[in-house]
């Protein structure tokens, strides 16, 4: 069974750099989305296992995705890839339901030991 996986982010840069990054058995069914708006229309329309979500973005950003996706009751695993790492910011990400808070740009090792621990490895 493939795992269903979107990255966001409004750079293609990063988007491409979070795919390659993934292990080849989450790399089978990969949606991509420039902003929060996309994402959340894909989110809606396909059952999606994990999102790797970028924060600063146009039309709607990380924390309005993680927000309509509490209010929608939408349940998946959310992985947060930004470079606001600010203690504050990763605090707001957690209470609003990510997994995990990964500093941009994603490291290989800990991006496999995020995924190990939530079961997708």
């Amino acid at each position: 069974m493939s795992t269903n996986v979107l990255i966001c982010d409004d750079s293609n840069l990063a988007r491409k750099q979070v795919f390659r990054s993934l292990p080849e058995s989450l790399s089978t069914d990969v949606q991509l989305a420039k902003n929060g708006q996309e994402a959340l229309d894909i989110l809606r329309d396909k059952k999606i296992d994990i999102l790797f979500l970028d924060l600063t973005m146009p039309v709607i950003d990380g924390l309005g995705v993680l927000q309509a996706l509490k209010d929608d009751n939408i349940e998946l695993a959310v992985f947060v890839i930004s470079a606001d790492v600010q203690p504050e910011m990763q605090s707001r990400v957690m209470d609003l339901g990510a997994k995990a808070f990964l500093r941009k740009p994603v490291q290989l090792d800990i991006l496999n030991e995020n995924l190990k621990t939530h079961g997708f490895l």
